[in-house]
């Protein structure tokens, strides 16, 4: 530090002897002689400062993160199975373990209410033709009748009509019921059908519709088996054998004993 100092102090002294020494110099070139003069002796100053520093190694602090490890899912075969848990009476605590449904099931009926169509329902009531099961010769035509009832809340119009749900026609038509069937009240509703040419057991189902085409109440069903001949129809009638048994002649324990007769004539005393 001190050996800059006195370099510049030699080169500061040595300027001003050279001025001295050229008396004629302008001012303008002293002033930048000792101008350069300084500049060189900062410059040189700060070149030796600057070497004398030792220069500071970055060091970088960034943390690189792991990226986190992937769990895969774990196969189905590694899924543990449930444990149902339920309570006990008899011991007053939650046991673990599978319940045992005891007694009979309740069987679900159908609610006649759930097929009711805005004011529009119907119940049956029975087969009046054509019960199921009936045998009918094949290519014979049929009448098949129910007998329904009006469980609504409003009267059934003409146009009110009985159309196939599932299953096949059997030569059977839609029809219109043409006549008025207020609530409450029951009605017949006929289709005619004609047996299949191969026999078996056939079904198909039906159901009634409102002005607007909408189905509603129970569904009708027709459900026969067709045989090939009215031989196998015929059902063996049940033949009964009387056997005429004689009674023996009924038996007497009783004994007759016959009773003596006197016949001799009395001798009349004198």
């Amino acid at each position: 530090m001190h050996k800059y100092i006195r370099k510049l102090l030699i080169i500061i002294i040595s300027t001003f002897m050279l001025v001295s020494c050229a008396g004629q110099a302008p001012t303008e070139e002293v002033n930048v002689i000792m101008t350069d003069a300084i500049n060189t002796m900062v410059v040189s100053f700060f070149e030796t400062q600057t070497a004398l520093v030792t220069p500071v190694t970055a060091t970088s602090t960034v943390t690189q993160t792991p990226f986190p490890t992937v769990t895969l899912f774990p196969s189905a075969t590694s899924l543990v199975s449930p444990t149902f848990i339920y309570y006990t009476a008899t011991l007053g605590s939650l046991t673990p373990g599978t319940p045992t449904v005891t007694g009979t099931p309740p069987t679900a009926t159908v609610n006649p209410g759930a097929l009711a169509v805005g004011c529009n329902n119907l119940a049956f009531i029975r087969d009046v033709t054509i019960p199921a099961g009936t045998v009918i010769v094949k290519n014979k035509g049929f009448t098949k009748t129910w007998k329904v009832q009006n469980t609504g809340t409003c009267n059934w119009m003409y146009q009110y009509g009985l159309v196939l749900l599932s299953g096949d026609r059997y030569g059977g038509k839609d029809i219109k019921i043409q006549k008025l069937v207020t609530v409450d009240d029951w009605s017949e509703l006929s289709i005619h059908m004609t047996a299949p040419k191969k026999a078996g057991t056939y079904t198909s189902y039906w159901r009634m519709t409102n002005l607007d085409g909408i189905m509603f109440g129970a569904t009708l069903v027709v459900s026969f088996v067709v045989v090939d001949s009215a031989t196998s129809t015929s059902v063996p009638t049940a033949t009964s054998t009387i056997t005429n048994t004689v009674a023996p002649a009924p038996t007497s324990s009783f004994t007759f004993t016959p009773v003596p007769t006197n016949t001799e004539t009395p001798t009349p005393t004198p």
